[in-house]
């Protein structure tokens, strides 16, 4: 894709964490398949689970059972997910490939990097030590703030943690929400097309960037801080 010009090299850059940094949807899909197998159901296929991951319990229990919030039977089978799942959450689940060696390439360049995901603490307070996330420089929750995303509120939070203005701010998602969240905050947004993504495809959700690997993204930040050297040099 063609890249903005002159964006503001940042501080800091936030990212969600299902499809984003990690890949956590064998364990999501594991727990929502043991409510199936419990029920005297055949498992439903990844493949169908997986794209609905970022969506968490609504997105697996939508897929795997046809119900969404409201419905009869929705909210015992979101506790029983949650139990579940909880009790297994990093069993498969990895940081996806690049994601490394694109936090380690952020610290060099000596900007801060954190998590901002609507997961709840409940989830993402265990879970991130497990999977080598334990230096972010901030981890927000979906419930640490009164408003999960698409709201700005997570995202401004994060800003606040990392002592930065907003705008001093990438944020990083494999949802459109995670656009809709950044551009709310007034953040440089990013959109993954290495995770899950859902239905809308990532082209149409307005991003700054549509990446296709976290290296991709290493590439990105660095040549915008040549590009913010250069023109300082010649200025």
């Amino acid at each position: 894709m063609t890249f903005p010009s002159r964006l503001p090299v940042p501080r800091a850059v936030l990212f969600d964490l299902d499809g984003t940094l990690a890949d956590t949807a064998p364990d999501l899909a594991a727990a929502v398949n043991w409510l199936r197998t419990e029920r005297g159901l055949e498992p439903t296929p990844y493949a169908v689970l997986r794209p609905t991951a970022s969506a968490g319990a609504r997105g697996m229990i939508g897929a795997a059972f046809g119900l969404a919030p409201g419905d009869e039977g929705y909210e015992e089978l979101r506790l029983q997910w949650f139990d579940r799942y909880q009790s297994a959450m990093a069993v498969e689940s990895r940081l996806f490939d690049g994601v490394p060696e694109l936090l380690d390439g952020i610290e060099q360049a000596g900007m801060a990097w954190g998590v901002v995901t609507n997961k709840p603490m409940r989830f993402t307070d265990p879970l991130i030590p497990q999977i080598g996330l334990a230096h972010a420089g901030c981890v927000v929750s979906g419930d640490t703030t009164a408003f999960a995303k698409p709201h700005p509120a997570p995202l401004l939070e994060g800003a606040r943690l990392l002592g930065l203005a907003a705008e001093e701010c990438w944020y990083v998602g494999d949802d459109l929400r995670d656009v809709e969240a950044g551009r709310a905050a007034g953040m440089v947004t990013v959109a993954c097309g290495w995770g899950y993504c859902g239905e809308i495809p990532p082209a149409t959700w307005g991003a700054d960037y549509l990446l296709d690997n976290p290296l991709h993204l290493l590439q990105v930040l660095r040549e915008v801080i040549d590009a913010a050297r250069t023109a300082e040099a010649s200025a």
